[in-house]
């Protein structure tokens, strides 16, 4: 120690000599002096503390890219289905909770007669919409270390490596999955249903009137043309793959992804997905409710409950209307009391049957899991980085890495903190349903 100090001072005074010409005064040598010994004592530092281990590289994290990468390949292969499968605004910019951020949505395009003439028709303008999303979660998972620690690995044999890329793995998991949570509950936000609550999907063999009557839904409801998205929860899949053997002989699906790989593509225009956070919400206590006997037109989505009857309808419930045995509307607005005579508004595009002049009976589907279908447009996810002052932080240093399957930009910081270093994996994120008409549940 004795020996470096001198050798520090030693150098610092060759570097004082060196520019001695350029400093006239005894107080500007001295604060010269004192900055060049401080940049040196710093930077011997910050190299020991490489050399050791404790940090992975002099004041930044380019030693850990390859470790984030090793992370991100084990956190790409979760079952997200939902994050790639919806409209994604994903950028690198800095936002903070609570923020706005606007999506641009295109109109639907309008054909024209070819009519011969001088010069081409003076049209092709639209008025491009937006969908409002507002940032609600500012999320992130802190690893951290001290010297000990990661000294006692390396005196036991034990990898610090593969264990720092095992933590990041987990934290990106973690994080992913929240998104993908969020995702998932949209189900709220579903027109329509099809299936039966409790009854696992795809389960008669050579069947695929699931997806056939999904397909319906979407279509009678105004979203033809569209990127068709399905995402299936474990129960559905197995299903799918065990009862649907048409879809792995390759002589008539064309393709052996599914018999060799297990691979899911587009099926009647959808394209499947899996994931592991589809929902199986607890439903409303409603019983014996029925509507008034004002009678309500084909498309209304506000109806009168009548006083009968007991429990609540929340929103997310699936129910059915007496004499309307094809449609399973799915309730947006619910009522704390049908006893008491309330309102419940079921989504758009509202009711596919009018309702007569007289007490109908309501009835809410039982627990079932919400499988979705959905146009990809349909649904939004935004996501930024965290929100910083404009001085910064205590960071040493950040990098941003992107899963390069599910398209989420994850923001990584490295704080020095007193003989222990912790590492910060932080995403900020909002979602929101763009077009109710245009998503679905499958029920399960």
């Amino acid at each position: 120690m004795k020996k470096m100090l001198i050798s520090i001072v030693a150098f610092a005074a060759m570097a004082l000599s060196s520019t001695a010409q350029a400093v006239t005064t005894c107080a500007d040598k001295a604060a010269f002096c004192a900055k060049v010994v401080g940049e040196l004592v710093q930077a011997h530092i910050w190299n020991y503390a490489a050399k050791t281990g404790l940090v992975l590289g002099p004041n930044n994290l380019t030693g850990l890219i390859t470790t984030l990468y090793n992370a991100m390949d084990v956190v790409s292969r979760e079952q997200v289905g939902m994050i790639p499968a919806v409209s994604a605004d994903m950028t690198f910019a800095r936002a903070a909770v609570g923020q706005v951020v606007t999506s641009p949505v295109a109109p639907a395009a309008t054909a024209t007669d070819i009519t011969p003439a001088v010069t081409p028709p003076n049209d092709g303008d639209q008025n491009i919409g937006n969908k409002s999303v507002t940032l609600t979660k500012a999320r992130r998972v802190p690893i951290r270390w001290n010297g000990e620690e990661k000294l006692a690995l390396d005196n036991s044999g034990n990898s610090y490596n593969i264990i720092l890329r095992d933590q990041f793995a987990q934290a990106m998991r973690t994080l992913c999955n929240e998104v993908e949570s969020d995702l998932t509950a949209l189900h709220v936000k579903a027109s329509r249903a099809y299936g039966t609550p409790g009854t696992a999907p795809f389960g008669i063999a050579n069947d695929l009137g699931d997806t056939a009557g999904a397909l319906r839904i979407l279509e009678d409801n105004g979203a033809q043309g569209l990127d068709f998205q399905m995402v299936l929860g474990s129960a559905a899949m197995q299903n799918m793959r065990g009862k649907q053997s048409g879809l792995f002989n390759v002589e008539k699906a064309g393709r052996e992804d599914m018999l060799r790989d297990g691979i899911t593509d587009r099926l009647q225009g959808l394209a499947l997905r899996q994931s592991a956070q589809i929902k199986r919400p607890a439903k409303g206590t409603a019983a014996g409710a029925t509507t008034n006997a004002n009678g309500y037109a084909f498309g209304a989505t506000v109806i009168t409950l009548a006083a009968a009857g007991t429990g609540s309808f929340v929103a997310g419930d699936v129910i059915s209307i007496a004499g309307d045995p094809e449609n399973k509307y799915v309730v947006s607005s619910g009522d704390a009391s049908s006893a008491d005579g309330g309102t419940i508004t079921i989504a758009a595009p509202g009711l596919l049957q009018a309702i007569p002049a007289a007490a109908t009976a309501i009835t809410v589907a039982n627990v079932g899991f919400r499988n979705m279908f959905f146009a990809r447009s349909a649904i939004v996810l935004a996501t930024r980085v965290p929100a910083l002052p404009a001085q910064g932080d205590s960071a040493a240093d950040r990098t941003i890495i992107t899963d390069p399957v599910s398209g989420l930009s994850f923001e990584v910081s490295m704080y020095m903190q007193y003989r222990q270093v912790q590492y910060e994996i932080a995403l900020v994120w909002g979602v929101g349903a763009a077009k109710d008409e245009h998503i679905g549940i499958l029920l399960g």
